[in-house]
Protein backbone atom coordinates (compact mmCIF):
# COMPACT_ATOMS: atom_id res chain seq x y z
CA UNK A 1 0.00 0.00 0.00
CA UNK A 2 2.85 2.07 0.55
CA UNK A 3 4.47 1.76 -3.07
CA UNK A 4 0.49 2.74 -4.28
CA UNK A 5 0.39 6.01 -1.60
CA UNK A 6 3.56 7.26 -3.15
CA UNK A 7 2.71 7.08 -6.57
CA UNK A 8 -0.61 9.02 -5.57
CA UNK A 9 1.60 11.43 -3.77
CA UNK A 10 3.72 11.53 -6.84
CA UNK A 11 1.24 12.45 -9.32
CA UNK A 12 -1.08 14.57 -7.24
CA UNK A 13 2.59 16.59 -7.34
CA UNK A 14 2.31 17.00 -10.91
CA UNK A 15 -0.91 18.11 -10.86
CA UNK A 16 0.12 20.71 -8.50
CA UNK A 17 3.05 21.92 -10.50
CA UNK A 18 0.44 21.90 -13.93
CA UNK A 19 -1.91 23.95 -11.83
CA UNK A 20 0.31 26.56 -10.74
CA UNK A 21 2.77 26.37 -13.46
CA UNK A 22 0.35 26.77 -16.27
CA UNK A 23 -1.21 29.53 -14.31
CA UNK A 24 1.73 31.56 -13.22
CA UNK A 25 2.46 30.83 -17.21
CA UNK A 26 -0.82 32.73 -18.09
CA UNK A 27 -0.40 35.29 -15.40
CA UNK A 28 3.08 36.41 -16.43
CA UNK A 29 2.31 36.26 -20.22
CA UNK A 30 -0.66 39.47 -19.51
CA UNK A 31 -3.21 37.06 -21.03
CA UNK A 32 -5.63 35.95 -18.06
CA UNK A 33 -7.23 32.87 -19.42
CA UNK A 34 -7.64 29.14 -18.09
CA UNK A 35 -5.07 27.25 -20.21
CA UNK A 36 -5.50 23.30 -20.72
CA UNK A 37 -2.24 22.85 -17.74
CA UNK A 38 -4.77 24.52 -15.39
CA UNK A 39 -7.43 22.41 -16.54
CA UNK A 40 -5.82 18.61 -16.25
CA UNK A 41 -3.70 19.93 -13.16
CA UNK A 42 -6.94 20.68 -10.92
CA UNK A 43 -8.81 17.71 -12.27
CA UNK A 44 -5.41 15.71 -11.39
CA UNK A 45 -5.11 17.38 -7.86
CA UNK A 46 -8.61 16.60 -7.14
CA UNK A 47 -8.62 13.01 -8.25
CA UNK A 48 -5.55 12.22 -6.53
CA UNK A 49 -5.83 13.99 -3.54
CA UNK A 50 -9.14 12.34 -3.47
CA UNK A 51 -7.19 8.45 -3.69
CA UNK A 52 -4.56 10.20 -0.82
CA UNK A 53 -7.42 10.62 1.55
CA UNK A 54 -8.35 6.82 1.74
CA UNK A 55 -7.96 5.27 4.96
CA UNK A 56 -4.93 2.86 3.51
CA UNK A 57 -2.22 3.79 6.04
CA UNK A 58 -1.73 1.52 9.45
CA UNK A 59 -3.23 4.86 12.00
CA UNK A 60 -1.11 7.32 10.42
CA UNK A 61 -3.84 9.00 8.95
CA UNK A 62 -4.16 13.16 8.46
CA UNK A 63 -6.72 15.10 10.55
CA UNK A 64 -10.30 14.72 9.23
CA UNK A 65 -10.38 18.52 9.38
CA UNK A 66 -7.33 19.11 7.49
CA UNK A 67 -8.86 16.23 5.17
CA UNK A 68 -12.20 18.30 4.55
CA UNK A 69 -10.31 21.79 4.10
CA UNK A 70 -8.38 20.40 1.40
CA UNK A 71 -11.10 18.64 -0.22
CA UNK A 72 -13.47 22.60 -0.34
CA UNK A 73 -10.12 24.17 -1.95
CA UNK A 74 -9.57 21.34 -4.00
CA UNK A 75 -13.34 21.94 -5.09
CA UNK A 76 -13.39 25.35 -5.44
CA UNK A 77 -10.03 25.26 -7.15
CA UNK A 78 -11.70 22.50 -10.05
CA UNK A 79 -15.03 24.48 -9.82
CA UNK A 80 -13.03 28.10 -10.66
CA UNK A 81 -11.27 26.53 -13.26
CA UNK A 82 -13.71 24.32 -15.15
CA UNK A 83 -16.42 26.87 -15.51
CA UNK A 84 -14.12 29.43 -16.68
CA UNK A 85 -12.21 27.03 -18.80
CA UNK A 86 -13.67 28.94 -22.30
CA UNK A 87 -13.95 32.27 -21.71
CA UNK A 88 -11.56 34.16 -23.95
CA UNK A 89 -10.61 36.02 -20.79
CA UNK A 90 -10.90 35.58 -17.28
CA UNK A 91 -11.62 38.62 -15.05
CA UNK A 92 -7.78 39.56 -12.79
CA UNK A 93 -9.37 39.23 -9.50
CA UNK A 94 -10.76 35.54 -10.32
CA UNK A 95 -7.51 34.57 -11.70
CA UNK A 96 -5.56 35.68 -8.69
CA UNK A 97 -7.67 33.75 -6.69
CA UNK A 98 -7.03 30.36 -8.32
CA UNK A 99 -3.01 31.54 -7.74
CA UNK A 100 -3.83 32.23 -4.19
CA UNK A 101 -6.21 29.33 -2.98
CA UNK A 102 -3.74 26.79 -4.94
CA UNK A 103 -1.03 28.24 -3.22
CA UNK A 104 -3.04 27.72 0.49
CA UNK A 105 -3.83 24.72 -0.77
CA UNK A 106 -0.10 23.96 -0.41
CA UNK A 107 0.51 25.34 2.40
CA UNK A 108 -2.33 23.42 4.09
CA UNK A 109 -0.91 20.40 3.30
CA UNK A 110 2.87 21.54 4.75
CA UNK A 111 2.22 23.19 7.60
CA UNK A 112 -0.88 21.32 9.06
CA UNK A 113 0.28 18.51 11.40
Amino acid sequence: MEALRLVLLYVHLIGFALLLGGSIAQFVSGRLRINAAMLWGSVIGLLTGLGLAAPLRDGDEPAPAKLVTKLVLALLIFVMVFFSRKRESVNRGHFLAIIGLTLVNAAVAVFWR
